[in-house]
Protein backbone atom coordinates (compact mmCIF):
# COMPACT_ATOMS: atom_id res chain seq x y z
CA UNK A 1 0.00 0.00 0.00
CA UNK A 2 2.76 2.32 0.93
CA UNK A 3 4.71 1.51 -2.19
CA UNK A 4 1.62 2.23 -4.64
CA UNK A 5 0.96 5.72 -2.68
CA UNK A 6 4.72 6.58 -2.71
CA UNK A 7 4.50 6.32 -6.39
CA UNK A 8 0.86 7.91 -7.19
CA UNK A 9 2.66 10.73 -5.22
CA UNK A 10 5.66 10.59 -7.08
CA UNK A 11 3.70 10.69 -10.73
CA UNK A 12 1.57 13.53 -9.02
CA UNK A 13 4.92 15.33 -8.02
CA UNK A 14 6.39 15.18 -11.96
CA UNK A 15 3.18 16.45 -13.17
CA UNK A 16 3.47 19.34 -10.88
CA UNK A 17 6.56 20.42 -12.01
CA UNK A 18 5.68 20.17 -15.54
CA UNK A 19 2.44 22.23 -15.32
CA UNK A 20 5.04 25.01 -12.76
CA UNK A 21 7.63 24.95 -16.26
CA UNK A 22 4.79 25.36 -18.67
CA UNK A 23 3.17 28.00 -17.22
CA UNK A 24 6.34 30.25 -17.69
CA UNK A 25 7.44 30.99 -13.97
CA UNK A 26 10.49 32.07 -12.67
CA UNK A 27 12.87 29.31 -11.41
CA UNK A 28 12.80 30.22 -7.76
CA UNK A 29 9.37 29.63 -7.79
CA UNK A 30 9.42 26.47 -9.13
CA UNK A 31 11.63 25.51 -6.66
CA UNK A 32 9.33 27.14 -3.75
CA UNK A 33 5.97 25.49 -5.25
CA UNK A 34 7.53 21.73 -5.72
CA UNK A 35 8.89 22.33 -2.09
CA UNK A 36 5.79 23.16 -1.14
CA UNK A 37 4.18 19.94 -2.37
CA UNK A 38 7.08 17.76 -1.40
CA UNK A 39 6.64 19.01 2.63
CA UNK A 40 2.82 18.40 2.65
CA UNK A 41 3.60 15.40 1.18
CA UNK A 42 5.88 14.75 3.71
CA UNK A 43 3.42 15.69 7.04
CA UNK A 44 0.44 13.33 5.14
CA UNK A 45 2.26 10.49 4.33
CA UNK A 46 2.01 11.43 0.56
CA UNK A 47 -1.95 11.20 0.86
CA UNK A 48 -2.38 15.04 -0.36
CA UNK A 49 -5.24 14.53 -3.18
CA UNK A 50 -8.51 14.69 -0.71
CA UNK A 51 -7.30 16.60 2.11
CA UNK A 52 -10.25 17.93 4.34
CA UNK A 53 -10.34 21.79 5.55
CA UNK A 54 -9.82 20.48 8.78
CA UNK A 55 -6.57 19.02 8.05
CA UNK A 56 -5.33 21.81 6.23
CA UNK A 57 -6.02 24.15 9.10
CA UNK A 58 -4.28 21.58 11.14
CA UNK A 59 -1.14 21.99 8.87
CA UNK A 60 -0.99 25.95 8.02
CA UNK A 61 -1.15 26.01 12.24
CA UNK A 62 1.80 24.25 12.35
CA UNK A 63 3.44 25.84 9.73
CA UNK A 64 2.95 29.57 10.70
CA UNK A 65 4.06 28.11 14.05
CA UNK A 66 7.39 27.26 12.49
CA UNK A 67 8.38 29.29 9.40
CA UNK A 68 7.93 32.46 8.06
CA UNK A 69 4.29 34.08 7.06
CA UNK A 70 6.51 34.19 3.15
CA UNK A 71 7.28 30.35 3.69
CA UNK A 72 3.59 29.61 4.54
CA UNK A 73 2.37 31.77 1.43
CA UNK A 74 4.43 30.16 -0.84
CA UNK A 75 3.53 26.46 0.96
CA UNK A 76 -0.27 27.87 0.27
CA UNK A 77 -0.10 29.19 -3.53
CA UNK A 78 2.21 25.82 -4.49
CA UNK A 79 -1.08 23.80 -2.90
CA UNK A 80 -3.17 26.07 -5.08
CA UNK A 81 -1.36 25.76 -7.86
CA UNK A 82 -1.51 21.56 -7.65
CA UNK A 83 -5.15 21.75 -6.79
CA UNK A 84 -5.89 23.82 -10.19
CA UNK A 85 -3.70 22.19 -12.66
CA UNK A 86 -2.92 18.96 -11.23
CA UNK A 87 -5.92 17.59 -9.39
CA UNK A 88 -8.03 20.33 -11.38
CA UNK A 89 -10.59 20.57 -9.16
CA UNK A 90 -11.24 23.98 -7.00
CA UNK A 91 -9.68 24.65 -3.43
CA UNK A 92 -11.35 23.13 -0.96
CA UNK A 93 -10.31 25.85 1.98
CA UNK A 94 -11.03 29.57 0.42
CA UNK A 95 -10.29 32.11 3.48
CA UNK A 96 -8.21 29.52 5.17
CA UNK A 97 -5.38 32.18 4.95
CA UNK A 98 -4.86 35.41 5.81
CA UNK A 99 -1.11 37.32 6.10
CA UNK A 100 -0.84 39.95 8.31
CA UNK A 101 -0.12 43.13 5.83
CA UNK A 102 3.82 44.52 6.71
CA UNK A 103 5.76 47.40 4.83
CA UNK A 104 8.71 47.49 6.19
CA UNK A 105 11.20 50.45 4.54
CA UNK A 106 14.64 48.71 3.54
CA UNK A 107 17.77 49.96 5.34
CA UNK A 108 19.66 52.17 3.12
CA UNK A 109 23.79 52.39 3.02
CA UNK A 110 25.10 55.72 2.70
CA UNK A 111 27.84 56.75 1.25
CA UNK A 112 30.09 56.57 3.76
CA UNK A 113 29.56 53.32 4.75
CA UNK A 114 29.14 51.75 1.04
CA UNK A 115 32.62 53.20 0.92
CA UNK A 116 33.86 51.08 4.27
CA UNK A 117 32.01 48.11 2.49
CA UNK A 118 33.96 48.03 -0.47
CA UNK A 119 37.21 49.04 1.13
CA UNK A 120 36.73 46.09 3.65
CA UNK A 121 35.98 43.69 0.94
CA UNK A 122 39.65 41.96 -0.03
CA UNK A 123 38.17 39.49 -2.75
CA UNK A 124 38.20 41.71 -5.83
CA UNK A 125 35.13 39.90 -7.54
CA UNK A 126 33.05 40.61 -4.63
CA UNK A 127 34.51 43.97 -4.33
CA UNK A 128 33.18 44.74 -8.01
CA UNK A 129 30.25 42.83 -7.68
CA UNK A 130 29.73 45.26 -4.57
CA UNK A 131 30.00 48.91 -6.31
CA UNK A 132 27.99 46.96 -9.05
CA UNK A 133 24.62 46.10 -6.94
CA UNK A 134 24.92 49.51 -5.35
CA UNK A 135 25.72 51.64 -8.78
CA UNK A 136 23.12 50.42 -10.39
CA UNK A 137 20.27 49.92 -8.13
CA UNK A 138 20.11 46.17 -8.46
CA UNK A 139 18.72 43.06 -6.94
CA UNK A 140 21.37 40.27 -6.10
CA UNK A 141 19.96 37.79 -8.63
CA UNK A 142 19.73 40.75 -11.33
CA UNK A 143 23.25 41.12 -10.30
CA UNK A 144 24.48 37.68 -10.50
CA UNK A 145 23.02 36.90 -13.97
CA UNK A 146 24.77 39.83 -15.79
CA UNK A 147 26.18 39.00 -19.54
CA UNK A 148 28.86 41.27 -21.56
CA UNK A 149 26.29 41.71 -23.73
CA UNK A 150 24.02 43.29 -21.53
CA UNK A 151 26.82 46.65 -21.20
CA UNK A 152 25.70 49.05 -23.70
CA UNK A 153 28.53 51.53 -23.74
CA UNK A 154 27.38 53.23 -26.87
CA UNK A 155 24.17 54.42 -24.84
CA UNK A 156 25.14 54.26 -21.44
CA UNK A 157 22.47 51.53 -20.40
CA UNK A 158 22.51 48.23 -19.03
CA UNK A 159 19.94 45.33 -19.86
CA UNK A 160 18.82 43.87 -16.63
CA UNK A 161 16.85 40.54 -18.20
CA UNK A 162 14.34 38.72 -16.61
CA UNK A 163 13.70 40.86 -13.32
CA UNK A 164 10.74 40.63 -11.31
CA UNK A 165 7.60 39.52 -12.95
CA UNK A 166 9.43 38.29 -16.08
CA UNK A 167 10.21 42.04 -17.35
CA UNK A 168 13.12 43.13 -18.43
CA UNK A 169 14.18 47.17 -18.05
CA UNK A 170 16.88 49.32 -18.67
CA UNK A 171 19.54 51.15 -16.37
CA UNK A 172 21.67 53.82 -16.73
CA UNK A 173 24.92 52.93 -17.16
CA UNK A 174 27.64 55.48 -14.85
CA UNK A 175 31.66 55.97 -16.48
CA UNK A 176 32.25 54.77 -13.02
CA UNK A 177 30.99 51.42 -13.23
CA UNK A 178 31.23 51.16 -17.04
CA UNK A 179 35.34 51.03 -16.05
CA UNK A 180 35.16 49.36 -13.19
CA UNK A 181 33.69 46.33 -15.12
CA UNK A 182 36.03 46.77 -17.93
CA UNK A 183 39.12 46.40 -15.73
CA UNK A 184 37.27 43.34 -13.88
CA UNK A 185 36.48 41.49 -17.28
CA UNK A 186 40.59 41.89 -18.16
CA UNK A 187 41.13 40.16 -15.26
CA UNK A 188 38.87 37.10 -15.72
CA UNK A 189 38.42 37.20 -19.87
CA UNK A 190 34.84 34.94 -20.02
CA UNK A 191 33.11 35.58 -22.73
CA UNK A 192 29.45 35.59 -21.61
CA UNK A 193 29.42 35.96 -17.88
CA UNK A 194 30.38 39.26 -16.28
CA UNK A 195 30.54 37.36 -12.47
CA UNK A 196 31.75 33.87 -13.59
CA UNK A 197 31.92 31.15 -11.12
CA UNK A 198 36.01 30.68 -9.63
CA UNK A 199 35.67 27.62 -7.91
CA UNK A 200 38.26 26.27 -10.34
CA UNK A 201 40.34 29.32 -9.87
CA UNK A 202 41.33 32.50 -12.14
CA UNK A 203 42.09 30.33 -15.02
CA UNK A 204 38.94 28.04 -15.25
CA UNK A 205 36.94 31.35 -14.77
CA UNK A 206 37.40 32.19 -18.90
CA UNK A 207 35.60 29.27 -19.39
CA UNK A 208 32.89 29.20 -16.84
CA UNK A 209 29.51 28.61 -17.19
CA UNK A 210 27.78 29.50 -14.30
CA UNK A 211 27.76 32.76 -12.51
CA UNK A 212 29.07 33.50 -9.10
CA UNK A 213 27.56 31.47 -6.28
CA UNK A 214 24.34 33.31 -4.67
CA UNK A 215 25.12 31.83 -0.95
CA UNK A 216 29.18 32.70 -1.58
CA UNK A 217 28.19 36.65 -1.92
CA UNK A 218 25.15 36.36 0.43
CA UNK A 219 27.92 35.19 3.50
CA UNK A 220 30.91 36.87 2.40
CA UNK A 221 28.69 40.77 2.64
CA UNK A 222 27.51 39.73 5.78
CA UNK A 223 31.01 39.45 6.89
CA UNK A 224 31.69 42.59 5.39
CA UNK A 225 29.39 44.49 6.91
CA UNK A 226 29.59 42.22 10.06
CA UNK A 227 33.36 43.81 10.18
CA UNK A 228 32.46 47.15 9.48
CA UNK A 229 30.37 47.49 12.36
CA UNK A 230 27.11 48.32 10.54
CA UNK A 231 24.16 46.95 11.49
CA UNK A 232 22.18 47.42 7.98
CA UNK A 233 20.24 43.85 7.03
CA UNK A 234 20.32 44.15 3.41
CA UNK A 235 22.47 46.07 0.56
CA UNK A 236 20.90 48.85 -1.45
CA UNK A 237 18.37 48.62 -4.21
CA UNK A 238 17.75 51.86 -5.03
CA UNK A 239 17.97 53.38 -8.69
CA UNK A 240 18.49 56.96 -6.93
CA UNK A 241 22.02 55.34 -5.68
CA UNK A 242 23.00 55.67 -9.39
CA UNK A 243 23.42 59.78 -8.78
CA UNK A 244 26.08 58.73 -6.01
CA UNK A 245 28.45 57.09 -8.15
CA UNK A 246 30.97 59.63 -8.87
CA UNK A 247 31.06 60.54 -5.44
CA UNK A 248 32.09 56.81 -4.58
CA UNK A 249 35.07 57.41 -6.97
CA UNK A 250 36.85 58.18 -4.40
CA UNK A 251 36.46 54.89 -2.56
CA UNK A 252 37.07 53.02 -5.84
CA UNK A 253 40.23 54.70 -6.56
CA UNK A 254 42.41 52.42 -4.57
CA UNK A 255 42.09 50.02 -7.97
CA UNK A 256 41.34 46.03 -8.11
CA UNK A 257 43.99 44.30 -6.10
CA UNK A 258 44.22 40.35 -5.29
CA UNK A 259 41.71 38.08 -6.47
Amino acid sequence: MTTITDEHFDRQYQTHLKHLKLKGLQPKTIDAYGRAIRRMGGYFSNQIDDLSEAQLTDYFTELVASHSWSSVKLDLYGLKFYYAHVLRKPWVAPGLIKPPRTQRLPDIVTIEEAKRIFAATRVVSYRVFFFTLYSLGLRLGEGLRLQVGDIDAARGCVHIRDAKGNRDRFVPLPQATHKALRRFWQVHHNPVLLFPNRHGGLKSAATATTHMDRGGVQTTLHQVVGACGLKKRIFCRSSGCNKWVNRLKAAWNKGLRGS
